[in-house]
C-alpha cells in the first residue's frame, strides 16, 4: 500500500512539475513575441519619424529648434524667415547624432541616408578655420557674408570657429560617429572631421592645453603660453568695461570645456591616434591650473593671460561660477574613468566643501559668488551689479539649483570603481524603458512626429509645436530600445 501510494504521489509531482515547466516556456514564449513585437513597433515610429523630418522639416539636410506644428513658423535662438539651420544643439548636430545611434541599433540604410545628409548640410557650412557658427545659410545672398569652406577653400581672411554653447563640438562629435558608422569610406565625411579636429588642435587649444571661445583660421595669439596657476586679481572693476575680446581668453563658460574633452576622447576612441588624448590630458591640467585658491577653490568662466577671472558679457562678471564648477568637477571624474590617474579626484573634495557653503537658504546657488569675500552677486534690470536678487533679469540662470549632493554621490560610486580605464560615463544614452517606449509611439502623430505643449518661444505661440530637443530626446531612447 505504501509503495502505491509513492508511486502515484511521484506520478502527479511529475506531471505538475512538466505543466509548471511547460506554462513558464509559454509564459517565455509570451514575453519574447511581446519583446519582438514592441520592437518592431519602435522601428516602425523610428522610420515614421525619420521620412517626416527628411522629407517635411529638414533644409538642406538641416534643422532648426523649434516648428509650428504647420511648419510655417520656425525657429533657431530667434525667428527664422530664411534657409537657414541651426548647429548649435537641439539643431543638426543632435538630430544628426540621433540618426547614427538609430543606424548603429538597426542597419537600416534609411537611418544612415538620413545622418548622410545631415552632415551635408554641415559640410556646407563648415568654416575655414575648421569649426561651425551657430547657424548656416544656404540662401545665395545671405552666404555670401560667411567664408564657408566648400566656397573658399584658399581664403586667407580670418573667420571663426566657435566653442561656445556646444556649436563646433557637437558637430565633430556627429561626423565623427558617423565616419565610424561608415567604416571611414565616405569620402566627405571623412574629410570634413578631419579637417575640423584638425583645426581644433592646430589653431584652437592654448599651450597651456585650454581653450578660447573662438578660434581662427590661423593660430590665435597665444595669451596662455604656459601653464599658471589660477589666482586673484588684487582689485576689479565693478563696472562692465567693454567686451575686451574675451571670446580670444581662456574660456570655461557653457560647460565649452567639457563638451571639448567628449569629443577629443571619442576621437582618440575612433581613430587611435594618440594626439587627439594628449590633447585631452593637456585639457584636464590646464583645469587643474584654472581651479582657484583658497578660500574658493572652484573656477570662474573666463580669465586673462595670468589666469585670474575677467569679465565677459555685460552680464558675467569676474567671480566664481558655480554652475561651471559644478559641471567641471563631473569632467574630471570623467577623465579619471578614462585614464585612471587619481590627480584629477585630488582636488574635488575640497571644491564640493566649498560649494556646499554657497546654498541659500532655499538650497539653491547663486551663479556668481564674489571674489574672496563670496557674496552672492547679482544684476539688475540695468545691468548694474547687486548683491540684491529682487530685479534680476530672467533670461540668463543667475540662481540655480546646487549639485553638491547629486556630485558627491557620483565621487563616492567613482572612487570606489575598480578599473576605471575604460569605464567613461561621457556619453550616457537616456534609458529605455518598455513603459518609456510605449509612451513614445503612443504620442507620435499621424504625421510620424510629437508635438510639444510648450509652443514657440520667439514667436510667442502658444500652440503646440514640434520641440527638436523632444524629437531628438525621443529617437535616442527608441534606439537605445532597439539595440
Amino acid at each position: 500500500m505504501k509503495t502505491w501510494l509513492f508511486l502515484l504521489f511521484t506520478l502527479v509531482t511529475l506531471v505538475g512539475t512538466a505543466e509548471f515547466k511547460a506554462n513558464a516556456q509559454s509564459g517565455d514564449r509570451d514575453e519574447n513575441a511581446a519583446e519582438t513585437q514592441l520592437k518592431r513597433q519602435a522601428l516602425q515610429t523610428a522610420k515614421k519619424a525619420t521620412t517626416f523630418l527628411t522629407e517635411k522639416v529638414s533644409t538642406n539636410g538641416g534643422y532648426l529648434w523649434r516648428y509650428s506644428s504647420d511648419l510655417q513658423l520656425k525657429e533657431g535662438e530667434g525667428v527664422v524667415e530664411s534657409e537657414t539651420v541651426w548647429v548649435q544643439p537641439p539643431g543638426t548636430p543632435a538630430v544628426g547624432l540621433a540618426f547614427v545611434a538609430l543606424f548603429h541599433a538597426t542597419g537600416d540604410p534609411q537611418f544612415r541616408d538620413a545622418a548622410l545628409a545631415a552632415s551635408e548640410a554641415l559640410r556646407q557650412g563648415q568654416m575655414h578655420s575648421g569649426g561651425w557658427q551657430a547657424s548656416i545659410e544656404f540662401d545665395p545672398e545671405r552666404r555670401k557674408k560667411w567664408a564657408y569652406r566648400v566656397e573658399s577653400p584658399h581664403r586667407k581672411k580670418k573667420d571663426q570657429s566657435s566653442l561656445d554653447d556646444n556649436k563646433t563640438q557637437s558637430a565633430l562629435l556627429f561626423l565623427i560617429r558617423l565616419d565610424e558608422a561608415l567604416q571611414f569610406k565616405n569620402e566627405l565625411v571623412h574629410h570634413t572631421a578631419e579637417y575640423g579636429l584638425r583645426g581644433l588642435l592646430n589653431n584652437g587649444q592654448f599651450k597651456n592645453g585650454g581653450f578660447p571661445q573662438v578660434w581662427m583660421n590661423e593660430k590665435t595669439s597665444d595669451h596662455l603660453a604656459d601653464p599658471v596657476k589660477a589666482s586673484y586679481p588684487d582689485d576689479w572693476p565693478r563696472v562692465y568695461p567693454g567686451h575686451q575680446q574675451y571670446w580670444l581668453r581662456y574660456t570655461l563658460n557653457d560647460q565649452l570645456a567639457s563638451d571639448t574633452m567628449k569629443v577629443l576622447f571619442e576621437a582618440e576612441r575612433i581613430y587611435q591616434k594618440p594626439e587627439f588624448r594628449e590633447a585631452a590630458i593637456r585639457l584636464a591640467d590646464s583645469l587643474l591650473a584654472a581651479q582657484m585658491p583658497e578660500p574658493q577653490p572652484a573656477w570662474a568662466q573666463q580669465y586673462n593671460a595670468e589666469m585670474q577671472p575677467i569679465w565677459a558679457r555685460k552680464f558675467e562678471p569676474p567671480a566664481i561660477t558655480t554652475s561651471e564648477s559644478f559641471g567641471l568637477i563631473n569632467t574630471l571624474m570623467d577623465v579619471y574613468l578614462q585614464t585612471g590617474e587619481k590627480r584629477y579626484l585630488a582636488s574635488i573634495p575640497r571644491a564640493l566643501d566649498y560649494l556646499k557653503t554657497c546654498e541659500l537658504p532655499d538650497g539653491r546657488v547663486a551663479r556668481f559668488y564674489e571674489l574672496k569675500t563670496n557674496r552672492p552677486l547679482y544684476f539688475n534690470l540695468a545691468y548694474q551689479l547687486t548683491y540684491d536678487d529682487s530685479d534680476m533679469p530672467t533670461h540668463y540662470g543667475f540662481q540655480l539649483g546646487s549639485k553638491v549632493d547629486q556630485l558627491r554621490r557620483r565621487y563616492t560610486k567613482v572612487t570606489e570603481t575598480a578599473s576605471p580605464q575604460g569605464a567613461s560615463l561621457l556619453d550616457s544614452r537616456p534609458k529605455a524603458s518598455e513603459s518609456k517606449v510605449r509612451a513614445i509611439i503612443a504620442s507620435q502623430t499621424d504625421h510620424g512626429i510629437w508635438l510639444n505643449q510648450d509652443g514657440m518661444r520667439y514667436h510667442k505661440s502658444k500652440e503646440p509645436a514640434i520641440d527638436m530637443q523632444e524629437v531628438v530626446t525621443n529617437l535616442q531612447t527608441l534606439a537605445a530600445f532597439l539595440q
